[in-house]
Protein backbone atom coordinates (compact mmCIF):
# COMPACT_ATOMS: atom_id res chain seq x y z
CA UNK A 1 0.00 0.00 0.00
CA UNK A 2 1.44 3.49 -0.96
CA UNK A 3 2.80 5.85 1.69
CA UNK A 4 -0.02 8.63 2.52
CA UNK A 5 1.29 12.49 2.74
CA UNK A 6 0.54 13.60 6.15
CA UNK A 7 0.58 17.03 7.16
CA UNK A 8 1.04 18.18 10.63
CA UNK A 9 0.26 21.71 11.03
CA UNK A 10 0.65 24.11 14.44
CA UNK A 11 2.68 27.19 15.22
CA UNK A 12 3.61 25.34 18.05
CA UNK A 13 6.81 22.49 17.70
CA UNK A 14 5.94 20.81 21.41
CA UNK A 15 2.59 20.77 19.15
CA UNK A 16 3.69 19.19 16.51
CA UNK A 17 6.31 17.06 18.07
CA UNK A 18 3.24 15.55 20.62
CA UNK A 19 1.44 14.89 17.39
CA UNK A 20 3.97 12.98 15.70
CA UNK A 21 4.91 10.74 18.75
CA UNK A 22 0.58 9.85 18.98
CA UNK A 23 0.43 8.69 15.44
CA UNK A 24 0.22 5.07 15.25
CA UNK A 25 3.14 3.09 15.26
CA UNK A 26 2.28 1.14 12.09
CA UNK A 27 0.89 3.72 10.06
CA UNK A 28 1.96 3.93 6.72
CA UNK A 29 3.22 7.89 6.49
CA UNK A 30 5.08 10.48 5.03
CA UNK A 31 4.96 13.27 7.38
CA UNK A 32 5.53 17.34 6.82
CA UNK A 33 5.82 19.99 9.23
CA UNK A 34 3.96 23.19 8.92
CA UNK A 35 4.57 26.34 12.06
CA UNK A 36 1.66 28.48 10.39
CA UNK A 37 -1.73 28.22 8.25
CA UNK A 38 -0.15 29.40 5.12
CA UNK A 39 2.86 26.97 5.08
CA UNK A 40 0.19 24.38 5.48
CA UNK A 41 -2.15 25.54 2.62
CA UNK A 42 0.87 25.33 0.26
CA UNK A 43 1.80 22.10 1.80
CA UNK A 44 -1.56 20.95 0.65
CA UNK A 45 -1.25 22.52 -2.48
CA UNK A 46 1.89 20.97 -3.30
CA UNK A 47 0.17 17.32 -2.62
CA UNK A 48 1.76 17.03 0.69
CA UNK A 49 -1.49 16.54 2.90
CA UNK A 50 -3.94 14.12 1.70
CA UNK A 51 -4.60 13.93 5.19
CA UNK A 52 -3.68 17.22 7.41
CA UNK A 53 -4.10 17.08 11.21
CA UNK A 54 -4.60 20.97 11.90
CA UNK A 55 -4.65 23.46 14.41
CA UNK A 56 -6.95 26.51 15.11
CA UNK A 57 -5.22 29.01 16.65
CA UNK A 58 -2.06 30.21 14.45
CA UNK A 59 -0.62 33.27 13.44
CA UNK A 60 -0.56 34.38 9.70
CA UNK A 61 -3.46 32.32 8.93
CA UNK A 62 -5.53 30.06 11.16
CA UNK A 63 -6.98 26.93 10.97
CA UNK A 64 -10.65 28.37 10.04
CA UNK A 65 -9.02 30.39 7.27
CA UNK A 66 -6.92 27.14 6.21
CA UNK A 67 -10.68 25.23 5.90
CA UNK A 68 -12.31 27.99 4.10
CA UNK A 69 -9.52 27.85 0.87
CA UNK A 70 -9.26 24.22 0.64
CA UNK A 71 -12.57 24.18 0.57
CA UNK A 72 -12.64 27.44 -2.51
CA UNK A 73 -9.80 25.49 -4.12
CA UNK A 74 -11.72 22.37 -4.09
CA UNK A 75 -8.17 20.94 -2.36
CA UNK A 76 -7.94 17.46 -1.94
CA UNK A 77 -7.19 16.83 1.70
CA UNK A 78 -8.48 14.97 4.29
CA UNK A 79 -8.52 17.40 7.81
CA UNK A 80 -8.72 16.61 11.27
CA UNK A 81 -8.17 19.79 13.82
CA UNK A 82 -6.13 19.18 17.15
CA UNK A 83 -6.92 22.15 18.75
CA UNK A 84 -7.47 24.04 22.38
CA UNK A 85 -9.71 25.76 21.57
CA UNK A 86 -12.82 23.58 22.75
CA UNK A 87 -15.54 25.93 22.59
CA UNK A 88 -19.14 23.68 20.99
CA UNK A 89 -19.33 26.52 18.80
CA UNK A 90 -15.76 26.22 17.57
CA UNK A 91 -16.16 22.09 17.00
CA UNK A 92 -19.42 23.47 15.32
CA UNK A 93 -17.93 25.30 12.78
CA UNK A 94 -14.86 23.38 11.53
CA UNK A 95 -16.80 20.76 10.73
CA UNK A 96 -19.00 22.97 8.44
CA UNK A 97 -16.02 24.08 6.91
CA UNK A 98 -15.69 20.36 5.92
CA UNK A 99 -13.31 19.20 8.51
CA UNK A 100 -13.86 15.52 8.74
CA UNK A 101 -13.44 15.40 12.77
CA UNK A 102 -11.92 17.18 16.02
CA UNK A 103 -9.98 16.08 18.62
CA UNK A 104 -8.74 18.19 21.63
CA UNK A 105 -5.29 19.09 22.82
CA UNK A 106 -3.24 17.27 23.90
CA UNK A 107 -4.50 14.38 21.26
CA UNK A 108 -4.89 11.02 23.37
CA UNK A 109 -3.13 8.03 21.12
CA UNK A 110 -5.77 5.86 20.90
CA UNK A 111 -8.37 8.45 20.58
CA UNK A 112 -6.49 9.52 17.88
CA UNK A 113 -6.16 6.15 16.40
CA UNK A 114 -10.06 5.47 16.51
CA UNK A 115 -10.51 8.25 14.66
CA UNK A 116 -8.38 7.44 11.98
CA UNK A 117 -10.12 4.53 12.22
CA UNK A 118 -13.59 5.25 11.73
CA UNK A 119 -12.47 7.88 8.81
CA UNK A 120 -10.90 4.78 6.97
CA UNK A 121 -7.74 6.30 6.84
CA UNK A 122 -5.49 3.80 8.43
CA UNK A 123 -5.41 1.29 5.52
CA UNK A 124 -3.06 -1.80 5.92
CA UNK A 125 -0.33 -2.01 8.70
CA UNK A 126 2.80 -1.12 7.52
CA UNK A 127 6.01 -2.50 8.86
CA UNK A 128 8.86 0.36 7.24
CA UNK A 129 7.17 3.28 8.98
CA UNK A 130 10.29 4.32 10.61
CA UNK A 131 11.46 5.56 7.44
CA UNK A 132 8.86 7.52 6.28
CA UNK A 133 8.64 9.47 9.30
CA UNK A 134 11.99 11.07 9.26
CA UNK A 135 11.05 15.03 10.10
CA UNK A 136 13.88 17.15 11.14
CA UNK A 137 14.40 17.08 14.69
CA UNK A 138 13.79 20.40 16.02
CA UNK A 139 14.83 21.39 20.12
CA UNK A 140 11.10 22.78 21.82
CA UNK A 141 12.64 25.85 23.50
CA UNK A 142 10.65 26.49 27.10
CA UNK A 143 8.90 29.18 25.81
CA UNK A 144 7.31 27.29 23.33
CA UNK A 145 6.55 24.62 25.59
CA UNK A 146 4.84 26.61 28.32
CA UNK A 147 3.20 28.34 25.64
CA UNK A 148 1.39 25.70 24.08
CA UNK A 149 0.50 24.37 27.65
CA UNK A 150 -0.95 27.92 28.05
CA UNK A 151 -2.97 27.32 25.05
CA UNK A 152 -4.34 24.21 26.02
CA UNK A 153 -5.53 25.49 29.44
CA UNK A 154 -6.53 28.75 27.23
CA UNK A 155 -9.21 27.27 25.44
CA UNK A 156 -10.89 25.07 28.22
CA UNK A 157 -11.09 28.35 30.19
CA UNK A 158 -12.44 30.25 26.89
CA UNK A 159 -15.07 27.21 26.27
CA UNK A 160 -16.25 27.29 30.37
CA UNK A 161 -16.57 31.48 29.45
CA UNK A 162 -18.30 30.79 26.33
CA UNK A 163 -20.76 28.36 28.02
CA UNK A 164 -21.54 31.13 30.72
CA UNK A 165 -22.44 33.92 28.60
CA UNK A 166 -23.43 32.18 25.80
CA UNK A 167 -21.46 33.78 23.44
CA UNK A 168 -17.98 32.72 21.26
CA UNK A 169 -14.73 33.11 22.93
CA UNK A 170 -11.96 34.46 20.29
CA UNK A 171 -8.96 33.31 21.43
CA UNK A 172 -5.28 34.11 20.57
CA UNK A 173 -2.07 33.24 20.52
CA UNK A 174 -1.24 33.59 23.93
CA UNK A 175 2.18 36.08 24.33
CA UNK A 176 4.99 34.36 26.55
CA UNK A 177 7.92 36.59 27.70
CA UNK A 178 10.55 36.90 30.48
CA UNK A 179 9.88 40.29 31.44
CA UNK A 180 11.50 42.78 34.04
CA UNK A 181 9.60 45.24 36.11
CA UNK A 182 10.04 48.04 33.78
CA UNK A 183 8.86 46.06 30.53
CA UNK A 184 6.04 45.50 32.31
CA UNK A 185 5.12 48.66 33.29
CA UNK A 186 5.76 49.73 29.91
CA UNK A 187 3.21 46.68 28.69
CA UNK A 188 0.26 47.86 31.08
CA UNK A 189 0.91 51.24 30.24
CA UNK A 190 0.24 50.37 26.67
CA UNK A 191 -2.49 48.59 27.46
CA UNK A 192 -3.84 51.02 29.31
CA UNK A 193 -3.93 53.55 25.93
CA UNK A 194 -5.34 56.48 27.78
CA UNK A 195 -8.18 54.66 29.81
CA UNK A 196 -8.72 53.73 33.13
CA UNK A 197 -8.24 49.58 33.91
CA UNK A 198 -9.58 48.17 36.33
CA UNK A 199 -7.47 44.62 37.61
CA UNK A 200 -8.61 41.36 39.63
CA UNK A 201 -5.57 40.46 41.09
CA UNK A 202 -5.68 36.75 42.38
CA UNK A 203 -2.22 34.83 43.87
CA UNK A 204 -1.58 31.09 43.26
CA UNK A 205 1.27 28.56 44.63
CA UNK A 206 1.69 25.47 43.96
CA UNK A 207 4.97 22.85 44.09
CA UNK A 208 7.44 25.65 44.08
CA UNK A 209 5.64 27.54 41.50
CA UNK A 210 3.91 31.04 42.43
CA UNK A 211 2.57 33.69 40.78
CA UNK A 212 -0.19 36.35 40.29
CA UNK A 213 -3.25 36.38 37.94
CA UNK A 214 -4.93 39.80 36.62
CA UNK A 215 -7.61 39.83 34.88
CA UNK A 216 -7.36 43.63 32.94
CA UNK A 217 -10.29 45.32 31.84
CA UNK A 218 -10.70 49.08 30.20
CA UNK A 219 -13.28 51.27 32.74
CA UNK A 220 -15.53 51.57 29.88
CA UNK A 221 -16.26 47.51 28.97
CA UNK A 222 -17.04 46.51 32.91
CA UNK A 223 -20.41 47.79 32.25
CA UNK A 224 -21.15 45.75 28.52
CA UNK A 225 -19.61 42.87 30.21
CA UNK A 226 -21.78 42.93 33.59
CA UNK A 227 -24.89 43.04 31.32
CA UNK A 228 -23.66 39.54 29.63
CA UNK A 229 -23.47 38.08 33.16
CA UNK A 230 -26.51 39.85 34.78
CA UNK A 231 -27.79 37.61 37.91
CA UNK A 232 -31.72 37.76 38.27
CA UNK A 233 -30.67 39.92 41.48
CA UNK A 234 -30.72 43.71 41.66
CA UNK A 235 -28.09 44.01 43.83
CA UNK A 236 -25.80 41.86 41.46
CA UNK A 237 -22.52 44.95 41.29
CA UNK A 238 -19.70 45.37 39.00
CA UNK A 239 -17.26 44.64 41.48
CA UNK A 240 -19.24 41.44 42.08
CA UNK A 241 -19.27 40.59 38.16
CA UNK A 242 -15.43 40.94 38.06
CA UNK A 243 -15.26 38.39 41.05
CA UNK A 244 -17.30 36.21 39.27
CA UNK A 245 -15.51 36.64 35.83
CA UNK A 246 -11.89 36.43 37.51
CA UNK A 247 -13.10 32.63 39.40
CA UNK A 248 -14.15 31.26 35.93
CA UNK A 249 -11.46 32.46 33.70
CA UNK A 250 -8.50 32.35 36.53
CA UNK A 251 -9.07 29.31 38.16
CA UNK A 252 -10.15 27.45 34.61
CA UNK A 253 -6.61 28.74 33.46
CA UNK A 254 -4.64 27.48 36.54
CA UNK A 255 -6.76 24.25 36.51
CA UNK A 256 -5.88 23.72 32.92
CA UNK A 257 -2.03 24.19 33.55
CA UNK A 258 -2.04 21.93 36.89
CA UNK A 259 -3.86 19.25 34.99
CA UNK A 260 -0.97 18.96 32.11
CA UNK A 261 2.07 19.85 34.58
CA UNK A 262 1.18 17.60 37.69
CA UNK A 263 0.54 20.23 39.92
CA UNK A 264 -1.79 21.56 42.56
CA UNK A 265 -2.58 24.91 42.96
CA UNK A 266 -4.15 27.13 45.91
CA UNK A 267 -5.51 30.31 45.11
CA UNK A 268 -5.37 33.45 47.30
CA UNK A 269 -8.81 35.66 47.54
CA UNK A 270 -9.34 37.95 44.50
CA UNK A 271 -8.96 41.50 45.04
CA UNK A 272 -10.20 44.47 42.74
CA UNK A 273 -7.25 46.58 42.05
CA UNK A 274 -7.11 50.23 39.88
CA UNK A 275 -10.56 51.49 40.51
CA UNK A 276 -9.59 54.79 41.58
CA UNK A 277 -5.21 54.91 40.80
CA UNK A 278 -5.70 52.76 37.55
CA UNK A 279 -2.10 51.30 35.85
CA UNK A 280 0.32 53.08 38.73
CA UNK A 281 -1.45 51.47 41.54
CA UNK A 282 -1.25 48.48 39.44
CA UNK A 283 2.29 48.79 39.40
CA UNK A 284 2.52 50.18 43.41
CA UNK A 285 1.46 47.34 44.79
CA UNK A 286 3.24 45.21 43.08
CA UNK A 287 6.57 46.37 42.10
CA UNK A 288 8.72 44.63 44.50
CA UNK A 289 7.05 40.61 43.74
CA UNK A 290 7.46 41.97 39.92
CA UNK A 291 11.06 42.93 39.35
CA UNK A 292 11.65 40.34 37.06
CA UNK A 293 8.35 37.61 36.03
CA UNK A 294 7.84 34.85 33.65
CA UNK A 295 4.67 36.71 31.97
CA UNK A 296 2.02 35.24 29.67
CA UNK A 297 -0.50 37.45 27.96
CA UNK A 298 -4.47 36.29 27.01
CA UNK A 299 -6.07 38.68 24.97
CA UNK A 300 -9.82 38.07 25.37
CA UNK A 301 -12.55 39.12 22.91
CA UNK A 302 -16.13 38.58 22.69
CA UNK A 303 -17.57 38.01 19.36
CA UNK A 304 -20.42 40.05 18.17
CA UNK A 305 -19.70 42.74 21.23
CA UNK A 306 -17.20 45.23 21.60
CA UNK A 307 -15.44 43.88 24.77
CA UNK A 308 -12.04 43.07 25.09
CA UNK A 309 -9.66 42.05 28.21
CA UNK A 310 -6.29 40.92 29.19
CA UNK A 311 -5.45 38.26 31.27
CA UNK A 312 -1.85 38.30 32.82
CA UNK A 313 0.04 35.38 34.25
CA UNK A 314 2.85 36.79 36.24
CA UNK A 315 4.85 33.87 37.22
CA UNK A 316 7.98 34.82 39.73
CA UNK A 317 11.40 34.42 38.27
CA UNK A 318 12.03 31.27 40.77
CA UNK A 319 9.28 28.85 39.41
CA UNK A 320 10.76 29.23 35.92
CA UNK A 321 13.38 26.62 36.95
CA UNK A 322 10.44 23.96 38.54
CA UNK A 323 8.27 24.64 35.58
CA UNK A 324 11.11 23.84 33.39
CA UNK A 325 11.63 20.32 34.57
CA UNK A 326 7.83 20.16 34.79
CA UNK A 327 7.86 20.48 30.83
CA UNK A 328 11.34 18.70 30.33
CA UNK A 329 9.68 15.22 29.23
CA UNK A 330 7.99 17.26 26.16
CA UNK A 331 11.48 19.47 25.43
CA UNK A 332 14.10 16.61 24.74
Amino acid sequence: MPVIPLLICDDSSMARKQLLRALPADWGVSVTMAANGQEGLEAIRQGLGQVVLLDLTMPEMDGYQVLAAVREENLQAKIIVVSGDVQTEAIRRVLELGALAFLKKPADPDELKRTLASLGLLGEPQTAVAIAREVPETQTSFQDAFRETINVAMGRAGALLARVLGVFVQLPVPNVSMLEVGELHMALADAQNGDRLTAVCQGYIGCGIAGEALLIFHGSEIADMAKLMQRDSVEYSDMEMLLDLSTILIGACLSGIAEQIDVVFSQGHPQVLGEQGGIEELIRVNKQRWKKTLAVEISYSLEGHNIHFDLLMLFTEDSVERLSKKLAYVMS
